[in-house]
């Protein structure tokens, strides 16, 4: 079983980084939480394998958050990832279903819409988080990623992101790049590049015949170092008991007394994970009896 991971290298002399991941595993824990369609699948995977190798930027205690709001069927989508390899995420709309789009590939774009904005939250340890956003030019997601890194962060990009889906809407491949373009590139570099990029297949398809991800970087960029390769990425999600307790309390005592005699009882749902916290009455008792 081919087992997700992530690189992380530099090319033409230090003067490109890339980072490439598999994520096929995390895609499909996704899908089975959130029962999501192939569409949405293809949404969520995409927008969570662009957040992971964005948290692999960071460092030590540093996260971030991806927000798609595009204004289609498919509402929000939410992915949360950090400097660790984490990762967790979730759309709105997991039952979203359209048909095949023009060249009979799911319909990315038209379940996340145009009319809207990506949002990139980044919590750094500073006293105030870093916000960048961009209007969504594509909704493919990996086009809107690439307009992001260059408005926002002003870092010329090229970004790939892709879920392939089975016939029994199993993942069956999942995973993306990102390449940089640091300064010191001369033209003739960057014709050379963006050649290569030109005449790549999908990602998909490169990882569904087998291609390791160190041999599809190869292709890009023959010069290839990798630096580093995690085997440690996963879908970890921070929600507990102990913090729907604390989410409780924070309603007050009046809310909770209200709850206990309207229901007698208090399910609460995880976004992230789908992740169902049950308090009987006792234990809604005792935690009105806490505050």
């Amino acid at each position: 079983m081919q087992e997700d991971y992530l690189i992380r290298g530099t090319a033409f002399g230090g003067k490109v980084r890339a980072f490439a991941v598999r994520t096929k595993h995390i895609v499909e824990e996704l899908r089975v939480r959130h029962q999501t369609t192939p569409t949405a699948t293809a949404a969520l995977g995409r927008t969570v394998t662009a957040a992971l190798m964005m948290g692999t930027m960071l460092k030590g205690e540093e996260k971030l958050t991806v927000q798609v709001k595009g204004g289609g069927p498919i509402g929000q989508i939410v992915a949360d990832a950090n400097a660790k390899g984490e990762v967790r995420g979730y759309v709105d709309n997991p039952a979203v279903d359209l048909p095949l789009n023009a060249i009979g590939k799911l319909d990315v774009a038209g379940a996340v819409g145009t009319d809207g904005f990506l949002y990139i939250t980044k919590d750094l340890g500073l006293k105030e988080p870093y916000r960048g956003s961009i209007p969504i030019i594509s909704g493919e997601l990996a086009e809107d990623f690439t307009y992001y890194f260059a408005q926002s962060e002003q870092t010329p990009s090229a970004v790939a992101l892709g879920v392939l889906v089975d016939v029994d809407y199993t993942v069956k491949t999942a995973g993306g790049f990102i390449i940089q373009l640091l300064p010191g590139l001369d033209g003739q570099e960057i014709a050379q590049l963006e050649k290569q990029l030109g005449e790549l297949p999908p990602i998909t398809k490169l990882l569904d015949q087998g291609e390791s991800l160190e041999s599809i970087l190869k292709t890009l960029l023959p010069d290839v170092e990798v630096l580093e390769r995690r085997d440690d990425i996963k879908f970890q999600c921070k929600c507990s008991r102990e913090r729907v307790e604390q989410t409780l309390i924070s309603l007050g005592r009046s809310e909770l007394e209200q709850l206990l005699a309207e229901d007698g009882q208090a399910e609460v749902s995880c976004h992230f994970c789908n992740e169902t916290y049950r308090f009987n009455g006792s234990e809604l008792s005792e935690l009105v009896e806490s505050i």
